[in-house]
């Protein structure tokens, strides 16, 4: 099994507890907050970057690490307010992808809800109608949001970690046969 840095920014602790279970699932983890990661990470075989999002983007400390992140396999995982295949969560994953350093290569990705930090709710109750974060629709998703993440959460977070492992146990078997394919082509043409 590889070996995993669980990488996180947290304020409600939505993103902590996703990142311990990412963790726990891991063999070999070690799980750092954003603000104490490493900048060399090239002792990890994947590295799991997770974030709460502002802004329909990673939060500002994730963004600011994002770009130190290189030559590495990474996951992408995140919490927030919404629905996780809607269009604010899926263009977060991309967002992030775009402040990455170079050479990664994005294994997958995971997001689920988290309840909203208090403060953020009480600045949105007064949200008039015209802002995206306003109105009834807003009030319904907090309130789906409040009980998140859940053990069915906590349970696809886990199962994270394996889904990744065969996708790269998959990948190493089709370089390999690719490879193989290529050399008794080349063998061919030499005879």
């Amino acid at each position: 099994m590889s070996k995993w840095a669980v990488i996180y920014s947290s304020v409600t602790g939505n993103t902590k507890m996703i990142a311990e279970a990412i963790a726990e699932a891991a063999e070999e983890a070690d799980v750092f907050r954003v603000q104490d990661a490493p900048s060399d990470l090239s002792a990890y075989d994947i590295v799991a970057i997770g974030y709460w999002l502002r802004l329909g983007q990673p939060d500002p400390l994730t963004l600011k690490y994002l770009s130190k992140i290189k030559d590495s396999r990474v996951v992408f995982f995140q919490t927030h307010g919404t629905a996780p295949t809607s269009e604010h969560a899926i263009t977060s994953f991309a967002r992030a992808g775009y402040y990455l350093g170079e050479n990664c290569e994005i294994l997958g990705t995971f997001g689920c809800r988290g309840k909203i930090n208090p403060a953020m709710l009480e600045k949105r109750k007064n949200a008039g109608p015209d802002d995206p974060h306003g109105g009834a629709k807003s009030q319904e998703r907090w309130k789906l949001a409040a009980s998140h993440p859940d053990e069915q959460d906590l349970a696809d977070a886990r199962d994270l970690v394996p889904r990744m492992e065969r996708k790269l146990a998959l990948k190493k078997k089709f370089l390999a046969k690719k490879a193989a394919k290529l050399a008794a082509l080349q063998e061919n043409k030499k005879s």
